[in-house]
Parts: structure tokens; sequence; C-alpha cells
């Protein structure tokens, strides 16, 4: 399987990824958990079906140190005992924004009540960005068709 473009190499690509990269970086740097940030991008990959971003995120996380039983059951996170309250909220809002087109007001206001429990405002504005970012990512991946399974961990980063 090849990709339909070479996203990696084409000027314009570069140009526009630049600025995703850039706030992404802002995401990173928050004080948003890095575990959070890691599930966050695994969790909205799975579910816009960008195997790319999944490999790539669960490889990182793995080679960071996140265990490996954590990443295995991010799909499955409502019956999975390995994840903090802040996590699950997290996972939660995730799926509710990524998902929006599905439901008819968007995330639910028990969704975002929760998540506000355990991020502060400035993590809140990181984990939304972060929701958006790596929907933008896989979204360029998705319709590129980039192939994945042979992601390094680091490669980007």
């Amino acid at each position: 399987m090849e990709s339909r473009l070479n996203h990696f190499t084409h000027p314009l690509a570069q140009k526009v990824l630049k600025h995703i990269n850039s706030a992404n970086k802002v995401v990173s740097d928050s004080t948003l958990p890095t575990a959070t940030q890691d599930l966050v991008k695994i969790r909205a990959s799975q579910i816009n079906g960008c195997g790319f971003c999944t490999d790539m995120h669960t490889k990182d996380a793995a080679a960071a140190g996140e265990d490996i039983q954590r990443l295995h059951l991010v799909a499955a996170w409502r019956e999975a005992k390995v994840y903090t309250d802040a996590e699950r909220a997290a996972l939660e809002l995730t799926e509710q924004g990524t998902r929006i087109a599905d439901a008819a007001g968007g995330v639910t206001d028990e969704a975002w009540t929760n998540a506000a429990k355990h991020f502060d405002e400035d993590q809140l504005v990181a984990l939304i960005s972060l929701i958006a970012i790596i929907s933008a990512y896989n979204r360029v991946n998705v319709i590129n068709k980039q192939p994945a399974g042979d992601y390094q961990p680091g490669r980007f980063g």
C-alpha cells in the first residue's frame, strides 16, 4: 500500500503541517498530563480509522514507558480498570468530541462537567485543542491513505 501523495515532502503540505505541528507543540508543552495526551491521540485515531496515527501514538507511548496493557485497552476503556477517573473523563470527551456529527447536540454537559472536575481551565483548553489537532492529522492521513505499520518511535519528535 502506498499513500496517494507524499505529504511529508510536498512543499504546500509541509507549510500546512508546520502550523498544525506548532499548535500540537503548544498542547504537548501544556500541563495536560502526557499519559492523558497519549490516550486521547490513540482513541481519536482509532475512532477516525487512522492506522498511521494509531500506530505512531501507541509506539511512541510504549517507547516512553506507557504500560502496554493500557495501550491495548484504549478502545475498551469503559470496561478496563487501568485508567484514572481523569483519564476516563478525557476519553469520554474525546469520543464525544470526535464523534460530534453523531450526536444531535455535540458534547454533553455531563461529559464537560466531568472533565472540568479533573482538569483546570488551561488543561481543558489543551484537551479541546488536542482533540481538534489529532482529528486534523487523522483526516490528512486517512484521505491520503497513509500506510500504517512501519513507524519507528520518535520519528517526528
